[in-house]
């Protein structure tokens, strides 16, 4: 089988598997990486959501043959090492303003808020409810309101 090399929470790591395999599947299976979790598995619930060079995107639909080597991944369990102190200000904010109720949905929440904020911080705004309702991850439990709240918070934190 073929060898893919990337970078997942600041570590160089090389696995062996089919060119096919999804990263999901990778980070899950293969390196025991758990946060990300799986959903439909086809781009729609994000539950998988992570990031590649610090933008969302969504590990169930990229196959590990189109990660380069140079991609840096970031999963929920990476995302405290990318700030000082022991936790993103995102999950901070999440755990002060209570959002989660199942929590199977909360890494990917947590790591599209963070990819969104830190877009919006680029364009050298704040965040806004119309950049909020951009957010698309399921949330089967529906803590939309607690997570719209949480996002702000953390906002003003980073």
């Amino acid at each position: 089988m073929p060898e893919h090399t990337f970078v997942v929470n600041g570590e160089k790591i090389t696995v062996d598997v089919a060119d096919d395999v999804r990263l999901l599947w990778v980070l899950r299976d293969v390196l025991g990486i758990k946060g990300p979790k799986y959903g439909c598995g086809i781009n729609v619930c994000k539950a998988c959501t992570s990031h590649i060079n610090g933008k969302a995107f969504n590990p169930c639909a990229v196959p590990v043959s189109q990660v380069a080597e140079s991609d840096e991944i970031t999963t929920i369990e990476g995302l405290a090492d990318t700030v000082p102190g022991d936790l993103h200000p995102m999950q901070e904010a999440w755990l002060e303003k209570d959002v989660a109720q199942c929590g199977y949905c909360q890494p990917g929440q947590i790591m599209a808020a963070v990819a969104l904020v830190n877009k919006v911080h680029a364009d050298g705004r704040e965040i806004t409810d119309s950049d909020l309702d951009t957010i698309r991850n399921v949330c089967r439990c529906g803590t939309y309101a607690r997570i719209r709240k949480a996002v702000k918070a953390g906002a003003a934190r980073m």
